[in-house]
């Protein structure tokens, strides 16, 4: 027994240690992949700034903050899926569970469609509204919708007792009441305001910039932590409550903050970034179906895969899109689609 439980640890860690090595080898040749035309020898040489000014802005303006994007936000939404699964009991559960993503919508539909080229100031002319677009201002009203769905459902939960059932049905009302928010919101917008709600809503990492990078690792950085030194409280949970409270968990408080945490990972990510789905599906049950459940291990490799996920598909779609970079969001929704189909069916399968 003591030679399988070594064998186990060593694949656990052979698993993690390949995954880390493709995300910093995909990480480098993400930035030679791009419908600029420049070749691997001039990337090389902008990388080093001794390329053209052009190629210099291309590779550190554009190409590395993409990049970090991806490997932050895919980290980000991976380990905020796993810890929701794990939390709610519920392998369906994704970060879009409690309806942030909607949030998150309606917030930029909001701050794009009423107040920047919108019935808020008739704004009919293009200039105006680019003017009047501050894109750090859609993030910020779009992460403060988030954040306030996330605690409005968790705040109901707390009164009306936490159970994951109540969260769950929680979420998709309320993800129900923002997404009627935003359709009546477009069904007034001007076509300027229309327009720019749309793009919004693509998943795309080109509209990363240092300083949101800046904001989104400080917050999945936090969230990991958490979710690290709480691992063997989480392999407690897998248990079932009664399990874990019998071992001196306090399985309420661990679920409310686990939840909070998750879901504000997620906001800050779709602020800056749009919706990209499917990410805290495919991956944590990918990892558990590699190296187990013990969260000790599965959380450090659900966050390096969902950075190696997120940077296949964005180098995907900036490979596929003939001049223009595809909305990494739609990519993953591709991929995740019959993903979750085949999780529902070998569910079956096992029951």
């Amino acid at each position: 027994m003591r030679e399988e439980a070594r064998s186990r640890r060593l694949k656990r860690a052979a698993v993690i240690a390949i995954l880390a090595a493709l995300v910093v080898v995909l990480g480098f040749a993400c930035l030679f992949a791009g419908s600029s035309g420049m070749t691997v020898r001039e990337c090389f040489a902008a990388f080093a700034k001794k390329g053209t000014a052009a190629q210099n802005r291309i590779i550190w303006n554009i190409r590395v903050p993409r990049v970090l994007a991806a490997i932050i936000a895919g980290a980000g939404l991976s380990v905020s899926g796993l810890v929701m699964q794990t939390s709610l009991s519920n392998s369906m559960a994704s970060p879009s569970t409690l309806g942030v993503s909607n949030a998150a919508v309606f917030g930029a539909n909001l701050s794009l469609i009423a107040f920047a080229g919108g019935y808020l100031n008739g704004g009919h002319n293009a200039s105006d509204f680019t003017f009047g677009a501050n894109p750090f201002a859609t993030s910020a009203v779009a992460f403060a919708f988030a954040l306030l769905s996330v605690l409005l459902i968790l705040g109901l939960c707390r009164i009306r007792s936490f159970s994951p059932g109540v969260v769950v049905l929680a979420g998709i009302a309320m993800g129900s009441v923002w997404t009627a928010g935003t359709t009546i919101m477009q069904f007034y917008a001007t076509d300027v305001g229309l327009s720019a709600a749309v793009i919004w809503s693509f998943g795309d990492l080109g509209r990363a910039t240092y300083t949101n990078d800046l904001i989104m690792l400080a917050v999945v950085a936090v969230g990991s932590v958490f979710f690290i030194l709480m691992s063997w409280r989480y392999n407690a949970l897998l248990s079932g409550d009664a399990a874990a409270r019998t071992m001196g968990v306090n399985v309420d408080r661990l679920r409310f903050f686990s939840m909070l945490l998750a879901s504000m990972i997620t906001a800050v990510c779709v602020s800056f970034l749009g919706i990209i789905g499917f990410v805290g599906i495919i991956c944590p049950h990918t990892i558990k179906k590699l190296i187990g459940q013990d969260h000790r291990f599965s959380t450090p490799a659900s966050l390096l895969a969902g950075s190696l996920l997120l940077l296949i598909s964005d180098t995907f779609a900036r490979s596929v899109g003939h001049g223009s970079a595809l909305p990494v969001g739609a990519i993953t929704t591709l991929l995740g689609a019959p993903f979750f189909v085949a999780v529902i069916l070998a569910g079956r399968r096992d029951g």
